[in-house]
């Protein structure tokens, strides 16, 4: 049996993280945004041998336990103590991780879909799973909340899959351009000092958005936490100030990740990879994904 699951990217425009009793009660607060590009994970489930065995693959490549820790706690919770067979899981990421895709969610969740639609559960007690290792073992917050919600998603109340609250924003067709530039770790930013400063800014955006919700606001909103928190600056800002000069929207930093994203029309998308494209600077564009993620046998 083959089963495909694709979970969208996400890109969070601002959060403040909250602390739970337990993985189920923490998470974030914040928004962000849903692309069209995200993470295809394909789970294989063989019966015949002696033993029960599980493989994790990235991008076409095998990775041991300790490179994949989220993945395979994942698998290992679902699959039943008792069977005996070949489970393998390939993911593939359209972005690269550690750039604040939530390519960490899209792998956890993506595994527990094709293993939930194998062997059996609900999308509520499977993403409870992926949930809890992301928080767990040092992954996202409030990325599998927001992957499950789709399209410009905010997060009003932290927590895992049925305790969390997420809504969404209406909005236009907007495309959404990210700059990629590199990684940043999620761990090292929340152990570090700056902690403080995004939990009150977080919260003021948050407020700031359900006041006047709409994706404008969100992303001027996004622009004032990346700069009050002082996560956005140096050379980065000089670039996100080049880019506004063609947007009107402004852009801001992606949370969290060494890059910048943008929600535009189309024409200012040519614009954008213009100016880009002279700066040699790399980019990408993607469309809001507005629904929850898919899962299914897949036949080729």
């Amino acid at each position: 049996m083959l089963i495909r699951a694709f979970v969208p990217a996400h890109v969070t425009a601002f959060f403040a993280p909250v602390k739970g009793e337990d993985p189920l009660q923490t998470g974030s607060v914040g928004a962000g945004v849903n692309l069209s590009k995200g993470t295809s994970v394909f789970v294989s489930v063989e019966t015949g041998t002696l033993e029960r065995h599980i493989h994790v693959a990235f991008n076409g490549e095998p990775v041991k336990r300790e490179d994949a820790v989220i993945s395979y706690s994942v698998a290992e919770e679902i699959v039943p103590r008792d069977f005996t067979g070949e489970v393998e899981i390939w993911q593939y990421f359209d972005f690269p991780s550690g750039y604040g895709f939530g390519n960490s969610a899209g792998g956890a969740l993506g595994t527990a879909l094709g293993l939930g639609y194998a062997f059996g559960g609900t999308w509520l007690s499977v993403a409870r799973i992926a949930h809890r290792h992301e928080v767990v073992n040092g992954g996202g917050l409030g990325d599998v909340v927001a992957q499950l919600a789709g399209g410009i998603e905010v997060r009003v109340k932290a927590g895992g899959p049925g305790v969390g609250v997420v809504d969404n924003l209406f909005f236009e067709d907007y495309r959404v351009l990210v700059v990629p530039l590199g990684p940043l770790h999620t761990k090292e930013v929340l152990d570090g000092d700056v902690i403080k400063s995004i939990e009150v800014e977080g919260r003021k955006a948050l407020e700031g958005l359900l006041r006047e919700p709409s994706p404008e606001r969100m992303m001027a909103l996004a622009r004032e936490f990346a700069e009050r928190t002082g996560l956005l600056s140096g050379e980065l800002l000089e670039l996100a100030r080049e880019l506004d000069r063609v947007l009107s929207n402004p852009s801001s930093m992606i949370m969290l990740g060494k890059g910048l994203f943008a929600l535009v029309s189309e024409e200012e998308l040519g614009r954008a990879k213009n100016l880009l494209a002279d700066l040699d600077v790399p980019y990408d564009a993607a469309g809001v994904y507005r629904e929850r993620p898919k899962v299914g046998r897949w036949v080729g």
